[in-house]
């Protein structure tokens, strides 16, 4: 059974963070990297950064600040197809040749992140200048063992991106409704929990799930014959609903307001810990059957404009002040520790790229609006 622990964090571990900062202070002394980053930014305006929620926390975000000189500008996504479009028009724009700066790291699930090798939206990273990633755990340094994480180019081995957080995609439910934990993804549909369910907004995400729901063996490929099935899955689950999130502050509002039962937990234990905070009586289930699963890493746009100060971004944000939040304030998990979610656990589902994510949002976005299955399916 998938071992779920409200994390907090180890002094073992803090103790190996703190001498990894102390090692990679002197690496970069050595290297000269933060030194010359600066000044090849100082006038060029800020790091543009593009992440989740809870990635890039204030203090964080200052200490960056204080130890580079340079300011940081931090924009916030909510699904995996604002991701996609912000960064298609920020790489327009950038080689558009009108002045306007793209972004120069951002953070995606190891799935969306090959959508972006494919398309030549990303560079190799130099892991050299993140001394960091030496404090991760074996599992996330092992990087050609992560599908979409390396790719054989002309220049031998890049790496695309860097391993951060992760976390199952469960279900919390409400103690005080619900006393046993639900067995089983189909407990969205069930007819008894009708006006008690939080869902997510994302059609990526969603047809995966109903394909889980139904038990199909490849939730990430639909076949032609599929989609409608599909579709009517998410239109009764869409109709099971009492309310549709796309943040998780905004999920817990939801789930609290709404006295609801259950909820579909796109964002993992960082919205079981939103929801404890606030007082709920919630709890966590990763049912028998199986869960889907992300890993979200950081990245390097291919026009990042400050590439060292990106290094040194990614640097940063496996060190102790971001990894400690991350997993305290969060309650995600960190790629520098054991924080109690068992990810080994075999019916995970790991988030894999999708057959037409465009395709998936378009008619997720018919059948949010209560569009009945002929006109979700129309050309």
């Amino acid at each position: 059974m998938f071992k779920l622990l409200q994390a907090s964090p180890v002094s073992g571990w803090l103790a190996a963070w703190c001498c990894g900062l102390a090692l990679t202070h002197a690496g970069h002394a050595q290297a000269g990297l933060i030194p010359s980053a600066v000044a090849a930014a100082a006038d060029k305006g800020a790091l543009r950064v593009l992440a989740w929620p809870g990635y890039a926390e204030p203090e964080v975000v200052r200490s960056f600040t204080a130890r580079t000189g340079v300011r940081v500008e931090v924009t916030v996504v909510d699904t995996d197809e604002a991701l996609w479009q912000k960064l298609n028009a920020a790489g327009k724009a950038n080689g558009s040749g009108n002045g306007t700066e793209g972004f120069d790291v951002f953070a995606v699930n190891t799935a969306e992140l090959q959508r972006y090798v494919a398309s030549n939206l990303v560079q190799g990273i130099d892991v050299r200048r993140i001394p960091n990633t030496r404090l991760q755990l074996p599992r996330f340094r092992d990087r050609a063992a992560i599908p979409g994480l390396v790719r054989q180019g002309a220049r031998g081995e890049q790496v695309m991106g860097i391993p951060f957080t992760y976390s199952a995609m469960g279900l919390i439910f409400d103690k005080r409704q619900l006393r046993e934990p639900p067995t089983s993804m189909a407990a969205l549909w069930d007819p008894a929990l009708q006006g008690k369910v939080v869902i997510y907004n994302g059609g990526t995400h969603n047809f995966s799930l109903a394909a889980l729901a139904m038990g199909w063996d490849a939730p990430f490929q639909y076949a032609d014959t599929q989609w409608q099935a599909g579709a009517d899955k998410l239109i009764a689950l869409r109709r099971n609903a009492v309310a549709v999130y796309t943040q998780p502050q905004e999920s817990a509002r939801l789930f609290i307001r709404h006295h609801a039962a259950l909820m579909f937990a796109n964002y993992g234990t960082q919205q079981l810990n939103l929801l404890k905070a606030a007082g709920a009586d919630v709890g966590y289930a990763i049912p028998p059957d199986g869960a889907l699963a992300w890993l979200d890493c950081w990245a390097i746009p291919r026009n990042a404009p400050h590439r060292n100060l990106a290094h040194a971004w990614i640097d940063h944000l496996l060190g102790v002040e971001a990894s400690t939040l991350l997993v305290t304030r969060q309650g995600l998990s960190s790629t520098v520790s054991e924080t109690g979610q068992d990810d080994t656990h075999p019916r995970l589902l790991w988030l894999a790229p999708v057959e037409d994510a465009m395709r998936r949002e378009t008619l997720w976005r018919r059948i949010r609006s209560g569009d009945r299955l002929g006109k979700v399916m129309a050309p």
